[in-house]
């Protein structure tokens, strides 16, 4: 399907239309899907809004890099997932700060585990000193990921 009719099946499109268009504009690998997937980070439905912060993972979008920031704060644990996600495929410095701090105050341990995968992408000092202290970790599914992000940064 055409850029052109994703976007307006992600703008005008009913239920799961708006939830197909905004993963598929992701798979094309098209920057001109941008600015309709940021502006879907706000759509009224949570996959439209998971899909959509996934898709501009996909995309390497630097120019989604704030919104998605503002997307730790959504209250659906799937969709702040997939914003962790797709900053770590990203890549981008500017979200070792915020995801640090998501890695402190986030309920979800599934969020977490994310989270240090992403931090462990990104790289970095303050990054992988982040996942460091999470290797003692209670949570043994915290503790692995973590130790595993370290293997993987060890042996680059």
């Amino acid at each position: 399907m055409s850029l052109e009719r994703l976007i307006s099946d992600l703008k005008n499109g009913l239920g799961m239309v708006r939830v197909n268009a905004a993963a598929e504009l992701g798979k094309l690998k098209d920057k001109g899907a941008e600015k309709a997937l940021i502006e879907a980070l706000g759509d009224g439905n949570m996959a439209v809004r998971n899909n959509a912060a996934f898709s501009l993972g996909e995309l390497r979008s630097q120019d989604a890099v704030p919104r998605l920031i503002v997307m730790f704060s959504d209250p659906e644990e799937r969709v702040r997932k997939s914003t962790v996600k797709a900053l770590g495929m990203i890549g981008t410095r500017d979200a070792i700060a915020p995801l640090i701090q998501l890695l402190a105050s986030d309920p979800s341990a599934s969020v977490k585990r994310s989270t240090i995968r992403s931090l462990g992408q990104i790289g970095g000092p303050k990054a992988m000193q982040a996942v460091e202290s999470f290797i003692s970790s209670p949570d043994v599914m915290l503790a692995a990921m973590a130790k595993q992000v370290l293997e993987k940064h060890n042996n680059r």
